[in-house]
């Protein structure tokens, strides 16, 4: 009988056993599943017998059969590279086994045994060709090789993952180190968020005051200008100057009338005022210059006769001296200019044709420098 007699299924079974079997219970699995025609020969009481005397033929058996069994094991692909290298290490090392037990059974084996069995060995061993042999050591050589290379690159692999483990936890630090900095950070704009707020909140205010003081002052440097022009014996003069530009923004209704300081009879006396339109009001709207007079409401009403009855006269100076322009007018009691004012100032009273506009439109000695004077007097008789 001779290797290509062996079923494969007997060799995927010995695949799977992992060839780590011991070798007594190997050959008899070998021997009683692969050749049963074989042990069917000898009688089953002397099957133990059997086995001791022809164990340098079985062994040989096993040999051939084991040698058949790696040429079979080309055509099968491992799953990995490491399991095809451990089962040829242990198929190695059992050749090795089998090769130093022949060693010992061909050296000190007894003629009886081999005369017992030349038949068996006649009929059942075939010797194994010296290329197949040859074949085997070099692809265990290669296989041998492709291991170490893969071994290699499992370490250069190893050294790399070590590497980048090193640099993933120098990173993971810094990246701590980053973000307790960028929290303190954090922390930090917060509370800078805080005191900007709060010092928005105070520039807010200051602002506010800021702007009641400019109010207040505003308010001063009025009162300090009517104090300053204010007259305390009845008489007033007022000066307007850039009269072009004024009369320009009464012609287009911009500041169509105008106020003067306020001026006194006397310290203690009545309160009054000029009003004048530039472009005239009323019936002197655009022909005429128009002068009205105030009467305004003062610390010292409350001792003061009312109504209202001193004569008024007002005036446009020529600044030559030479034509005043004068128009005067007494009082009606009964008219609410002239009653005790409840506001800061009553209706106007005056003269809407005090002036036509021609007049001053034409060369004359009213305006010099872009500047007029109107004057007012009134009437301290009785006071």
């Amino acid at each position: 009988m001779t290797l290509l007699n062996v079923p494969f299924v007997s060799i995927l079974r010995l695949q799977r056993l992992s060839y780590n079997l011991y070798r007594d219970k190997l050959f008899v699995f070998l021997m009683r599943d692969c050749y049963p025609f074989f042990v069917s020969k000898v009688e089953k009481e002397k099957i133990h017998d059997h086995e001791r005397q022809c164990s340098y033929e079985h062994l040989n058996l096993l040999l051939h059969f084991i040698m058949g069994i790696k040429v079979s094991l080309e055509s099968l692909q491992p799953q990995t590279l490491e399991v095809a290298s451990q089962k040829l290490q242990v198929l190695h090392q059992s050749l090795r086994e089998l090769e130093l037990k022949m060693s010992q059974l061909s050296g000190g084996g007894p003629a009886s045994v081999q005369g017992a069995c030349a038949l068996t060995l006649a009929t059942s061993f075939t010797p194994l060709p010296s290329a197949v042999g040859a074949a085997l050591e070099l692809q265990l050589q290669s296989e041998k090789t492709k291991v170490a290379e893969l071994s290699r690159r499992c370490q250069e692999l190893e050294l790399k993952v070590n590497t980048f483990e090193n640099i993933v936890c120098v990173l993971n630090r810094e990246m701590e180190r980053s973000c307790t900095t960028m929290e303190a950070y954090n922390r930090q704009h917060r509370l800078d968020q805080d005191k900007i707020e709060l010092l928005n909140n105070k520039v807010r205010q200051l602002e506010r005051t800021v702007s009641l003081r400019d109010l207040s002052i505003v308010e001063m440097e009025g009162k300090i200008r009517e104090m300053s022009a204010a007259t305390y014996d009845g008489v007033f003069i007022w000066k307007i100057s850039d009269f072009t530009k004024k009369r320009q923004d009464a012609v287009a209704g911009r500041a169509p009338a105008m106020f003067s300081p306020a001026f006194y009879t006397s310290k203690y006396g009545y309160k009054m005022c000029l009003r004048i339109y530039l472009n005239g009001d009323g019936t002197g709207r655009g022909t005429h210059l128009s002068l009205f007079f105030v009467v305004m409401r003062g610390h010292s009403d409350a001792l003061l006769k009312w109504p209202f009855n001193q004569k008024v006269t007002l005036m446009l100076l020529d600044q030559n001296n030479r034509e005043h322009i004068i128009d005067a007018f007494r009082p009606d009691i009964s008219s609410s200019s002239f009653q005790r004012p409840v506001s800061d100032m009553n209706i106007a009273s005056g003269c809407p044709l005090f002036c036509p506009l021609s007049k001053l439109d034409s060369k004359n000695s009213y305006i010099r420098d872009d500047t007029i004077f109107i004057k007012a007097i009134v009437d301290l008789t009785g006071l």
